[in-house]
């Protein structure tokens, strides 16, 4: 039985910008894997590859066309020339041109209505080829200049080729953007990171373990609301630090909420319950309980992103992803686990779920991801780095609660797991 006993934390205004740093170029089309970092300031001029963070996807032309009025769609980020954009600085926004067309970015008829295409097209100046590049935690939203509304992937579809268009602005992962720079690109000459970058905030999941700065003993749940930041504490004490089921978890937050910035530490009961869409930034376990966080919205428009972080000591999961919609994993480390995120086989509701892992390194970890094919699940990966050895992805077949998931095949197949062999480096 899930338990709360804080007040919802209000919403704090503070925002950071991610800007995008080239991590190492890539061998087609001249475009680089990149690290976001928090900025004070919008991206300086330059060319960027626009992916998008429910997808891990790319805006691209489709065909590389050169034609006017071509809607956009997401594919696989390979540095191809229809994914490379020209930002500049416009007015008071920005103008984002295809670079191997030349022509602008644009809302198709300069409509202000949602579901209207984002297209390229001949660059005239309009309002509705003007785009404001708004921070979203620790991406951004791509908002048109004449109608107010966001570049986002229709029906929230995380699946490639799907076209572009635009759509009322909230925080569903789908309506934010990552940019990469692809070869002109900089960022911000003095940025002021908000919060300071933890010690183990590499781009790849790599890096150190950061220090506490401080501990919290609690034994009942916290109600995180919709923002919480633990300033770099360790927060410990439900539970008993095993993998008994039904534990309380040590925080739960809100749908659309936020929680960052948080060290979690043993006995940590079930982690963290997101009740809906959220965003886990930069949070650590020390020692995963029962799991690290379940997702839990019945919505297949939810978007769960865990930004940042790392996890050790899951004797047998990290995430548990018992409802629907997409979780995606960034930029995260995982030692010493069982799974990293498996899609539950036998929960009393059945859902199609997804997950998407970019810039993840695994230590001492049996699997990364676990889902159920019969039921449409899909689970990509991209910049993954194993130390010693692990397997990629497994398949099971889901079952009604009271039964057990039969496990049915593993690695690439180009519907469920869906990787290349370069989105996987062994060292």
């Amino acid at each position: 039985m899930l338990t709360t006993t804080a007040a919802g934390r209000r919403r704090r205004s503070g925002i950071k910008v991610a800007i995008a740093l080239a991590a190492g170029l890539l061998a087609t089309g001249g475009f680089v894997a990149a690290t976001s970092i928090p900025a004070s300031a919008a991206p300086s001029n330059g060319d960027y590859a626009l992916a998008n963070d429910g997808s891990g996807l790319c805006a691209a032309v489709p065909g590389q066309s050169t034609g006017d009025g071509v809607q956009l769609v997401q594919t696989s980020c390979a540095g191809a020339a229809g994914q490379v954009y020209t930002i500049t600085a416009s007015g008071g926004g920005h103008q984002i041109k295809a670079r191997h067309s030349g022509k602008c970015l644009g809302v198709r008829d300069a409509s202000t209505s949602a579901g209207k295409a984002v297209q390229q097209e001949t660059c005239t100046g309009a309002a509705s080829q003007t785009w404001q590049l708004t921070a979203s935690g620790a991406s951004y939203r791509v908002v048109n200049g004449n109608g107010g509304k966001c570049l986002n992937v229709k029906d929230n579809s995380t699946a490639a080729n799907a076209p572009l268009q635009q759509n009322s602005c909230d925080s569903v992962a789908t309506k934010q953007w990552t940019l990469r720079p692809a070869g002109g690109g900089t960022p911000d000459p003095t940025p002021t990171p908000t919060p300071t970058p933890p010690p183990g905030g590499g781009g790849d999941g790599s890096g150190a373990w950061p220090p506490d700065t401080g501990s919290v003993h609690q034994t009942t749940t916290r109600d995180a609301g919709t923002f919480f930041d633990g300033g770099m504490k360790r927060y410990y004490g439900i539970g008993d630090g095993g993998q008994g089921e039904s534990q309380d978890p040590m925080f739960t937050v809100a749908n659309g909420g936020t929680i960052q910035n948080v060290i979690i530490d043993a006995p940590a009961g079930d982690g963290i319950h997101c009740e809906g869409s959220c965003t886990i930034r930069n949070v650590w376990w020390n020692d995963v309980g029962e799991d690290a966080a379940t997702f839990k919205s019945s919505s297949s428009s939810a978007t769960y992103l865990v930004d940042g972080g790392g996890a050790k000591s899951g004797a047998d999961k990290v995430f548990q992803h018992n409802g629907a919609g997409t979780v995606t994993i960034r930029n995260f480390q995982v030692h010493s686990s069982g799974k990293l995120y498996r899609a539950c086989g036998n929960c009393s509701s059945s859902y199609q779920r997804h997950v998407v892992m970019d810039g993840v390194t695994a230590r001492s970890t049996k699997v990364l991801a676990g889902i159920n094919s019969n039921w449409g699940d899909t689970a990509r990966f991209s910049r993954i780095t194993v130390y010693g050895s692990a397997t990629i992805c497994e398949r099971y077949k889901g079952v009604p609660k009271g039964s057990e998931p039969e496990k049915i095949g593993s690695g690439p197949d180009g519907t469920h797991c869906r990787y290349a062999e370069s989105d996987i480096t062994y060292r």
